[in-house]
């Protein structure tokens, strides 16, 4: 018999894959303590990643239900990335027997074969919630052998598959906003290129979101709400987790002022939407410009920093960030715009974030002027 062809073990791989998963698929509601079966590992090496995110065997029923099959984990953040105000919903897959390891001060380190799911929606009417959500994206981040992959998912009009999309993509949306005015976007999906050029750290990719600051609050699993650093330590995929909660770091919610002072929530919003970048080993650390949380240098903050270049995107400003004047601050500046040739972050929005704004504005508002 002669060789193979390439196409036919391709196609040969998938069939079994799509076998297996189809044999043992558990229609059953999956429990807290069920989670802790990942599902197979057996996924096919292709070169970009299946066509479809039904392939991947990670929800059951209507896939726009999101309903997790045994071994994928759902999870949140308690400040999380601005996205034009579309919603998320999160998933982690750590393969059977790992585990990723703690880290205080960083996103976990996690295994080869890890997936991260994010699936972005906006619901019909942000005032009524449950009244229905339109699925625009999902974004995976596949841990491999040669490091991260990003890959863009784009929901079809039917609301029954998202299919891969390497070149991004654009989509109209409209919403009923929290004030009870309609909103209407040309909503961007990101290619797989600008996916890493937020995702970069150094030379390789790396996820942003799932660390234990971020992770550091309650979940309502299936059963009961828990904390999600405990949680995921008692479903083994999470090891190191320190014995003592006071020994878990926490960043605060933004929007919700009994979780910490407007320091610590503003601090919180620009390390999730800017530190990827600005901060010591991301793509922006030639600004001098440093957004990370734990950054202590008020001038790497911003505060009577001069910017590296002038032009647009200082707005005629002087300075970064001017104690008690947000207005002289190129920061607010740049938040307030949406031209893509000044605004920030430049990928991922295209409207301004009101409330972020305002919390920003009234912490320098708030800073002492001398």
């Amino acid at each position: 018999m002669g060789p193979i062809p390439k196409l036919a073990l391709i196609v040969g791989c998938i069939g079994v894959f799509l076998f297996y998963y189809g044999c043992s698929s558990n229609k059953e509601e999956a429990t807290v303590s069920e989670i802790s079966s990942p599902i197979s590992d057996s996924r096919p090496s292709l070169d970009l990643g299946f066509d479809k995110l039904s392939d991947y065997g990670f929800f059951e029923g209507p896939m726009a239900d999101m309903v997790p099959v045994a071994g994928i984990v759902p999870y949140d953040l308690n400040t999380p990335l601005f996205s034009d105000y579309a919603i998320k919903l999160r998933f982690v897959k750590v393969p059977e027997g790992t585990k990723a390891t703690f880290q205080t001060d960083a996103v976990f380190d996690f295994p080869v074969g890890t997936v991260l799911i994010k699936t972005f929606y906006y619901p019909h009417d942000f005032t009524r919630p449950g009244t229905g959500r339109t699925l625009m994206e999902t974004r995976l981040l596949i841990h491999e052998e040669e490091g991260w992959k990003a890959l863009p998912y784009i929901w079809n009009d039917e609301q029954t598959e998202a299919y891969l999309e390497i070149t991004g993509g654009n989509r109209e949306i409209s919403w009923t906003h929290l004030d009870g005015a309609v909103r209407k976007i040309n909503y961007s999906i990101p290619n797989v290129n600008q996916c890493k050029g937020c995702h970069i750290k150094g030379n390789e990719i790396l996820p942003i979101g799932p660390s234990a600051r971020q992770l550091n609050k309650d979940f309502s699993y299936p059963v009961k709400a828990s904390n999600q650093l405990a949680q995921w330590a008692s479903l083994e995929i999470l090891d190191s987790l320190p014995e003592n909660k006071s020994d878990w770091p926490k960043i605060p919610v933004w929007d919700q002022p009994e979780t910490g002072t407007i320091t610590e929530r503003a601090r919180a919003y620009l390390e999730i939407n800017c530190a990827h970048c600005h901060s010591a080993a991301g793509p922006a650390k030639t600004t001098g410009l440093m957004l990370d949380y734990h950054e202590t240098n008020p001038a790497a903050l911003g505060v009577g920093k001069t910017p590296v270049a002038a032009g647009r995107g200082s707005g005629g400003r002087f300075y970064g960030i001017v104690p008690s004047d947000p207005d002289a601050s190129i920061l607010v500046y740049r938040m307030e715009a949406t031209d893509p040739a000044v605004m920030m972050p430049e990928m991922g929005r295209k409207q301004i974030h009101d409330e972020g704004v305002a919390l920003v504005r009234d912490w320098i508002a708030e800073m002492d002027g001398n």
